[in-house]
């Protein structure tokens, strides 16, 4: 079934977004993602973006509340739909912001849940064999695990960002930031074996089907770049096969290094860096994964940290 298109308004703002505020395309297939879906709720109420009143969206948030969504997926949805509004505002296609009293949706600070390192340790002795295949998915999990990496930036990788003397690699992180993060030695054997003779050289095609793949870290068994979509099954997959968890996922990994650093006692600016954090406060949520750790292991450990009174 085809795809309702958005209505002109909001493709403009998505083009403003793209152009003045050099919004990636991950970040803008969210926005049309959210915006159609907000656009169509409109139009089944014959409503559309340039006459919707404050007391209709106070009832499309209250629904979108009361939906099986997640509340980080509605309050992303809303926050869409604000800056939408703003534009039009700004670029006097309205007169008002209807959205300027919403009442938003908070999001409350979980905590992120990473791995041991025990269980990172099964995961990495999950892929045995010395197909090309394994060679590649090795020195991903490792390169992963290693860096902090994101996935897009892992796969987005080119040879020249590689210093394997060195063991240092360049990562392009949001709003195309460049990083240099070392890696260790265990990542050093993944990549050394990914890149010899019996690694990656056996999946490069006779022919490059696309300007850049042959350049590419990672790749597929067609020899074309590595999608994130496919690096993503790489980790579910050894996420099965080590029986850690069926919805492992790239971050997990993130997660864990952060949280490893932070345990081994790495300076808290150090680990923002590495992971190409704008703000501390994004890095800090680390250093409570550690405490919770830290009261964990005191309370099953210590002999009179449970007695009462």
């Amino acid at each position: 079934m085809a795809t309702a298109p958005l209505p002109l308004e909001a493709e403009e703002f998505l083009a403003w977004m793209l152009s003045e505020k050099g919004r990636s395309a991950n970040t803008l297939a969210a926005y049309r993602r959210d915006l159609r879906s907000y656009c169509t709720w409109l139009e089944e109420r014959g409503h559309t973006v340039l006459d919707v009143d404050h007391t209709t969206l106070v009832a499309f948030t209250t629904e979108r509340k009361a939906s099986d969504s997640a509340t980080s997926t509605v309050a992303r949805q809303l926050a869409a739909i604000r800056m939408l509004h703003r534009y039009l505002l700004v670029e006097g296609e309205r007169g008002d912001d209807p959205t300027a009293d919403l009442e938003g949706v908070k999001v409350p600070s979980g905590i992120p849940k990473p791995l041991t390192e025990t269980q990172i340790n099964s995961l990495l002795a999950s892929v045995v064999g010395h197909t090309p295949i394994d060679h590649r998915d090795r020195a991903l999990l490792e390169l992963l695990y290693a860096t902090g990496a994101r996935i897009s930036e892992a796969t987005g990788l080119s040879i020249g960002d590689l210093d394997l003397d060195g063991r240092l690699v360049r990562l392009y992180g949001k709003g195309s930031k460049e990083r240099i993060v070392p890696f260790g030695s265990a990542a050093a054997g993944a990549l050394d074996d990914w890149f010899s003779p019996r690694g990656r050289a056996r999946l490069v095609p006779d022919v490059w089907q696309r300007r850049g793949d042959a350049e590419a870290v990672f790749l597929n068994t067609r020899g074309g770049r590595l999608t994130r979509q496919a690096a993503w099954l790489v980790v579910k997959k050894y996420g099965q096969r080590s029986g850690i968890s069926d919805d492992l996922s790239p971050h997990v990994l993130r997660h864990s290094c952060a949280t490893h650093l932070l345990d081994h006692g790495a300076d808290l600016r150090v680990v923002q860096e590495m992971l190409g954090h704008v703000s501390i406060s994004t890095t800090q949520v680390y250093t409570r994964v550690s405490q919770e750790r830290l009261f964990d292991v005191y309370r099953s450990a210590h002999p009179r940290a449970r007695m009462t009174s």
